[in-house]
């Protein structure tokens, strides 16, 4: 049977990483754009990111589809079409809330809904096409490459955009959202051409149904466990997604386009943890995944409690410095969660990954949901008795006792046997 080659691979990261520069949009500049120039309630663009993510739990149901269906590549290209006509029309209802909000509203419910379809439709497929066509032994390198890619493209188009949209205005925005999501669908059509048909990636379908194995799956402790663990952990790493570039502007005066290259930065630290993971404890095996989880998550609750430090400080105070270190950890527990998922994803009753992955990947989708919209809404709340700077920080504290709480479950429930050499392609 005919398995990817590392091209492959890499052109199917490209997708990912178009899905990323789309994402980013709508989570970091439509999010900032809304509560900071509109001044409208953090909760409100919380809540659609939410809608987003809701949708998503409908994950494990579009890799059947693409399953039975006998064609992957159809839902990669149509679903990142759906993502990127849905940001678009995401960035085209953030003007029209300055003249009817209703209108606004219910444009953005209706482009939120297609951006979460979008991604799972495309992301899902993607993914079910890289662990089928995907050799044994490469499959672990495989997730850790489109992952990275993914982050370079968030944090590259964040800088790129942020840098673009100065001075603001709404037809900038549309310019420049317009030709994000038109290469992304490109590229994403050039990258996934004929890779299908080169390789045998479709397996015939489980005979049980979609309910029973997914039953005897959450049966599994150990699954189970790491499913509870995805959404704590999950859960502290959104939180402050919705909320970060808002604080920016806020409380250190920055403009949308200073925002959106935070964001930018905050995403390279990401890239730099996946990386730092990848080399040290990959190529030299130094360190079990889950040790490597555990000082993600307490490097992430220092980083949090520094960027609430330098609140008081008000303009001009080493921000990026403190985010970039975020993002670095943030980077080094994402990494290490993922290589330890696909070393558990094998085990257990049947030939049940696709829907173990289905399962975390739902997990983690409705985490990244709720963590955002319980972040904006703390800190919509907060704001009516405290300063802009006391609000925020609270908030950050609390994402950093989650993380410390995320650290002390992963060292109970994670095998510290698993390690980082699980993660390096065999030959």
């Amino acid at each position: 049977m005919n398995t990817l080659s590392w091209s492959q691979i890499v052109r199917l990261g490209l997708v990912q990483m178009c899905l990323g520069a789309i994402v980013v949009l709508t989570t970091s500049t439509l999010n900032r754009l809304m509560v900071v120039e509109l001044s409208l309630p953090a909760v409100l663009p919380g809540a659609l990111v939410g809608l987003h993510y809701g949708i998503q739990i409908t994950r494990p149901h579009w890799g059947f589809a693409s399953d039975i269906g006998g064609g992957r590549t159809r839902f990669i290209i149509g679903g990142m079409a759906v993502l990127g006509a849905g940001a678009m029309l995401a960035a085209m209802a953030v003007p029209m809330f300055a003249t009817s909000f209703g209108l606004g509203l219910t444009v953005s419910i209706l482009a939120y809904a297609m951006i979460g379809m979008g991604v799972g439709a495309s992301g899902t497929s993607l993914l079910a096409l890289l662990a089928t066509a995907t050799a044994a032994r490469r499959r672990p390198a495989a997730a850790t490459i489109t992952w990275l890619m993914m982050i370079f493209g968030i944090a590259m188009t964040a800088g790129l955009v942020g840098g673009m949209l100065d001075p603001y205005s709404p037809a900038r925005l549309l310019q420049v959202v317009g030709a994000v999501c038109l290469i992304a669908v490109l590229l994403t059509a050039v990258a996934v051409w004929g890779i299908e048909r080169s390789v045998r990636s479709v397996r015939e379908a489980d005979p049980a149904p979609f309910r029973e194995g997914l039953t005897e799956v959450w049966q599994e402790p150990r699954a189970r466990n790491f499913t509870l663990f995805v959404f704590l952990s999950m859960t502290a790493y959104f939180m402050q997604e919705l909320i970060l570039e808002p604080y920016a502007g806020l409380v250190f005066s920055f403009t949308p386009g200073q925002s959106t290259q935070l964001s930018g930065a905050q995403n390279g630290g990401v890239f730099l943890g996946m990386l730092t993971v990848g080399i040290v404890a990959t190529g030299f095996r130094i360190g079990a995944l889950r040790n490597w989880v555990v000082v993600g998550c307490l490097g992430s609750a220092v980083a949090l409690a520094g960027i609430t430090l330098v609140g008081p400080l008000g303009p001009g105070a080493p921000l990026v410095p403190v985010v970039v270190a975020l993002g670095f950890f943030n980077g080094m527990f994402a990494v290490a969660a993922i290589g330890s998922m696909m070393a558990l994803a094998g085990e257990g009753k049947g030939h049940r990954e696709g829907t173990r992955m289905g399962l975390w990947g739902a997990a983690q989708a409705v985490a990244a949901g709720f963590g955002g919209l319980v972040g904006a809404a703390m800190v919509d709340l907060m704001r009516t008795t405290l300063t802009d700077v006391q609000a925020f920080g609270t908030v950050f504290l609390f994402e950093a006792g989650l993380f410390v709480a995320a650290a002390l479950m992963a060292a109970k429930v994670m095998d510290r046997r698993v390690a980082p050499s699980t993660l390096v392609p065999g030959e």
